[in-house]
């Protein structure tokens, strides 16, 4: 069947359906790619598509920005991050506005990089901001590892990463979405397996299927969801040619090795039990959070921005007063905004409503 048919056959399957169900997405790839087929204008009424906390960039807390900050203010400390990073406001600036006032804040695409800034430079101090979900936490792991066998004493870690099953935890906790099933994240799930979600359908009762990037992965599992409906909740797993049930054993061994859970601040949802990654005692000298002594004010939240709300899956976009008038990617004022993954920049880029 040609992919165009197939796309339409799901599609007509999915209009069969005439109850009313939400469906929430945790990963910012489908946040794009939902936005990007116009996956929502073909759907029918009764089923929404809600956005939620799968952009990592998007539910780094204020702190956890205006930590990087201050120490991209050290004197002579070069600081590393991905570009996404760079535009997040924090409380009262942005790693952009300071690097606008002179100070050393570079771009990169692998810790390798930063590793190599560290060998390149020797008598500075070279800080890797490290944020992302499972996906990125093991190139950390693997990094801190390879600082360590270079001999390496410039070169540290803010870790910053964040483990998404517990935050799907404290979502459904919070008891007031009304999501009858979860689009469940490809590159997270592909590390972790899908064993990982096994929990939503046994504690909660809400099924979830892990799905591709295609129009045709998308539309597939909704429909898996809405039959969930009827024949009861699991945990599908729609993306085999990518994702094992037990995930990436060498990347979760990298990870253990070097990492351990810890609690974490989410924007919108508040401080998480267990859903932090901190870099564990044995590698305690490229844990820069306890190498340097810093002093934080306390965190300020911009009023007005509906990010919190927005990764709550209880408010689109388009309902955001500031959203496409005060707040645009050229000037954004929530990191909703920012990220090529977050749910305000997706509706904006394709102007959906």
């Amino acid at each position: 069947m040609h992919e165009v048919e197939l796309v339409q056959l799901l599609i007509s399957e999915i209009k069969k359906c005439g109850q009313p169900f939400a469906f929430m997405e945790v990963c910012g790839t489908h946040t794009m790619a939902i936005s990007r087929y116009g996956l929502r204008q073909v759907l029918p009424d009764n089923i929404k598509l809600l956005s939620g906390p799968g952009c990592p960039v998007c539910v780094t807390a204020n702190r956890d920005i205006d930590t990087a900050i201050t120490f991209a203010k050290i004197p002579g400390l070069i600081l590393t991050t991905f570009g996404d990073m760079i535009r997040v406001p924090g409380s009262k600036s942005s790693l952009a506005g300071e690097r606008a006032e002179g100070r050393d804040i570079r771009v990169i695409y692998s810790v390798l990089e930063a590793l190599e800034i560290a060998k390149q430079n020797p008598s500075r101090e070279v800080v890797f901001y490290a944020v992302g979900f499972e996906t990125t936490a093991p190139s950390t792991a693997f990094g801190i590892m390879e600082a360590s066998k270079a001999g390496l004493k410039n070169f540290s870690v803010i870790c910053m990463h964040k483990t998404l099953p517990n935050a799907l935890r404290a979502l459904l906790d919070t008891g007031d979405l009304g999501i009858n099933g979860f689009l469940l994240p490809g590159h997270v799930s592909a590390i972790i397996g899908a064993k990982g979600y096994a929990f939503l359908a046994k504690a909660y009762g809400i099924g979830g299927a892990i799905t591709g990037f295609e129009p045709i992965d998308i539309l597939g599992s909704i429909l898996k969801l809405i039959r969930q409906q009827t024949a009861g909740p699991v945990i599908e797993n729609e993306y085999r040619r990518v994702v094992k049930d037990n995930g990436n054993q060498a990347a979760l061994m990298g990870m253990q090795q070097v990492l351990t859970a810890c609690n974490s601040d989410w924007r919108g949802l508040g401080t998480i039990p267990c859903s932090g990654l901190a870099i564990k005692a044995d590698w305690q000298e490229y844990d820069a959070l306890r190498r340097f002594e810093i002093e934080l004010d306390e965190p300020v939240e911009h009023k007005g921005c509906s990010c919190g709300d927005i990764l709550r899956g209880i408010k689109l976009p388009a309902a955001c007063p500031m959203f496409g008038v005060a707040c645009t990617p050229e000037n954004p004022i929530g990191p909703c905004m920012v990220s090529s993954e977050g749910s305000c920049a997706a509706h904006y880029r394709y102007r959906e409503q």
